[in-house]
């Protein structure tokens, strides 16, 4: 479904990634992890359309994307919630799953917006409650719903968990799970490595803008130390002393 292809990105003289190449199967639940600055959402962000790619390719289901403006990409499939949600604050739940709708017609929102209900029985309740006021487990489960407006056939969801109460936590790691489910392929970015092996089926570790290691979730945690050896992390994404 995604190839990206000795893909380099960056901002002016600064490079976040050197020649990277990853691929995703259509129903992969795939993470990158890897420390900060590794290099993970400059990756996602790249794939979006929202970061200047320097040189190297990105194809999606056969198709060069990688000067493909962001809303075409949209109308293809593609998106994303992003590192920070960078939700309208001033805007209530329900103006900014429309927001997220704007590509779509009236009656295909209406119904896109019932089914972000159904997976975030929270946001009906805050429904006409301002996006900057709800917590920050809500604000997350909004700026998911917002990317499951335009009805993707791949979602990238970047810092799952920062900053959240485990029960939030749960609730979109449960979301996530039931849209891989549907036909929906996931790619997410996860400082909790150990989360991220517990719920993805395959593993991309960057170091310093390069791919370090990719497989499967299992063979990773089957390898002891490899996380650490990779990432100079420990399973539950904090740094080791080095």
């Amino acid at each position: 479904m995604l190839e990206l292809r000795d893909l380099i990105v960056g901002y002016d003289e600064f490079d976040a990634t050197h020649g990277i190449n990853i691929e995703l199967k259509k129903g992969d639940f795939f993470a990158l992890i890897g420390a900060n600055g590794a290099g993970k959402s400059s990756t996602l962000m790249s794939i979006a359309g929202h970061t200047t790619v320097k040189s190297g390719q990105i194809m999606f289901n056969g198709e060069d994307i990688t000067q493909m403006p962001p809303y075409e990409r949209i109308k293809l499939g593609i998106a994303i919630s992003p590192e920070g949600r960078r939700l309208f604050s001033d805007l209530t739940v329900s103006e900014n799953l429309i927001v997220g709708g704007y590509t779509r017609s009236k009656k295909e929102a209406a119904e896109s917006k019932a089914i972000v209900f159904s997976y975030f029985p929270r946001l009906h309740e805050r429904i006409d409650q301002l996006a900057g006021s709800l917590s920050g487990g809500e604000q997350q489960m909004l700026a998911l719903g917002r990317a499951m407006m335009t009805k993707p056939k791949l979602l990238m969801v970047d810092e799952v968990s920062l900053g959240l109460m485990p029960k939030a936590v749960d609730t979109c790691y449960d979301a996530m799970k039931r849209l891989n489910e549907s036909g929906i392929t996931i790619l997410f970015v996860e400082q909790n490595t150990s989360r991220a092996l517990s719920s993805a089926n395959r593993v991309c570790a960057l170091e310093s803008g390069n791919v370090a290691w990719e497989g499967s979730a299992e063979e990773m945690k089957k390898t002891a130390g490899l996380v650490d050896m990779l990432m100079g992390m420990k399973a539950d994404g904090e740094a080791v002393a080095k």
